[in-house]
């Protein structure tokens, strides 16, 4: 089939079944991730990574629940913290194509798609492997910078998503947002959805400060219990918000948002149907209506909801769990897996899960 052949009507490349779902090159960065405890340390112990088998962290992570819901819980928490937003508006491949008009659903969808399996050789690696992803995250990230972070506000300042401050919550919002992912939609143990004891709810933070110090967070910011996470979003909770000026991009003053689903319209193709549905209906729509109703009160006011929408958030969240429990059975869930998280993500999720049982006795499907 010719290049020519491959393009709609409108000169965009048509969506196939091969390009939606993307092979490793999608995901891999600096060679293919070595799973944790496949390698040694230089004392000749197993290099677990970050986490390892029988942390907190990884019984929360590999969670089926988790493997299909965590780009939409993340997006969504990420979408409150305003230096994020700043940067998606000024700098991300998002913003670029919509400022040349050629901005698609596929777009949205691929890089919500490259996400959790990017992400995944610093969660489940071994160290060589989490620090390589890291290296790279870091750079690209390094031209993530601006003066402003919303232009309804500027007395407070700018944004680095490779400083240590942004970078930090860049991770925290990530962990977080998959501690409530947990605690709301996965069925476990023979029951439903339930919280962690204050105990293993402490000792997660605890096991995330490792991250905090991979991404270069503050010393005295990392948080190491849920009282110490508390008062971290205290200290910067006037960086949380979803003002209606932080679409505003500060050099033009137009509408980074309105143009871009502007153009989602104008440059849609029947092929995008499959992107449209992932990235439109499920991740940006009702997964991100889940994970609304599942976090926390003071997360639902930063997002712009009052008393009534925040309690039809949680309402509409509990009504959906027998949806949720189907969504995280055997086949839908290897399903996302592999279309969310990648090849290379399947195998260090799947060597992740082998070890776990082997320390804690938790089978998986």
């Amino acid at each position: 089939m010719t290049e020519a052949a491959q393009l709609d009507d409108k000169g965009f490349r048509i969506v196939t079944k091969e390009r939606l779902e993307g092979n490793a090159q999608r995901w891999r960065r600096f060679g293919e991730p070595t799973p944790a405890g496949q390698t040694l340390n230089a004392d000749g112990t197993l290099d677990y990574g970050l986490f390892g088998p029988g942390s907190v962290v990884w019984e929360v992570l590999l969670h089926p629940a988790t493997i299909v819901f965590q780009y939409a819980f993340q997006g969504l928490m990420q979408s409150t913290y305003r230096p994020v937003i700043a940067g998606v508006r000024d700098h991300d491949p998002l913003s670029r194509k919509t400022l040349k008009g050629t901005v698609t659903f596929f777009d949205l969808f691929e890089r919500g798609q490259r996400n959790s399996g990017m992400h995944a050789p610093m969660w489940l690696g071994d160290t060589e492997s989490a620090e390589r992803m890291w290296k790279h995250l870091k750079n690209i990230h390094t031209k993530v910078a601006g003066d402003i972070i919303d232009v309804g506000e500027p007395e407070i300042g700018g944004y680095a998503a490779a400083g240590a401050r942004d970078a930090m919550w860049a991770a925290l919002t990530e962990m977080h947002s998959m501690l409530w992912l947990y605690e709301n939609l996965a069925f476990r143990d023979g029951k439903l959805p339930h919280k962690l004891s204050p105990e293993k709810r402490d000792q997660y933070f605890t096991e995330v400060a490792a991250y905090c110090r991979l991404v270069g967070a503050p010393e005295e910011d990392i948080p190491h219990s849920k009282a110490d996470m508390d008062a971290l979003y205290a200290k910067y909770s006037h960086l949380f918000g979803t003002p209606a000026t932080m679409a505003i991009w500060p050099d033009t003053g137009e509408d980074f948002a309105k143009q871009m689903f502007g153009l989602f319209k104008r440059n849609f193709h029947r092929s995008q149907l499959p992107a449209l549905w992932y990235a439109g209906v499920l991740d940006h729509g009702l997964f991100r209506q889940l994970a609304a109703g599942s976090s926390s009160g003071k997360m639902r006011q930063s997002m712009g909801m009052g008393p009534v929408r925040s309690w039809f958030a949680v309402l509409g969240a509990k009504l959906a769990l027998p949806f949720v429990w189907v969504m995280q059975r055997g086949r839908f869930e290897r399903h996302y897996m592999r279309l969310m998280w990648g090849p290379d993500g399947v195998k260090l999720i799947q060597a992740a899960r082998k070890l776990q049982t082997e320390v804690t006795g938790r089978k998986y499907r």
